[in-house]
């Protein structure tokens, strides 16, 4: 059986952690952020634990992680 390839595009945009959950960046962070309040652009530069649903399809696609 051939080995079980990693999804390069998905590796550099999650992290998995210690204890297996899946950390993401929170969308809608790169640009068009001078209108919004200092607080929502505090909050867009932390990382976020990802939905279950996304979970799911992200483990598939990360089989050594």
């Amino acid at each position: 059986m051939s080995k079980l390839k990693t999804h390069q595009a998905t590796s550099k945009r999650f992290r998995v952690t210690k204890n297996g959950k899946i950390k993401k960046q929170v969308a809608g962070h790169c640009h068009f952020n001078a209108r919004e309040e200092g607080k929502v652009g505090r909050q867009k530069k932390h990382q976020i634990v990802a939905s279950k649903t996304l979970n799911r399809i992200i483990q598939i696609t990360l089989p050594n992680a």
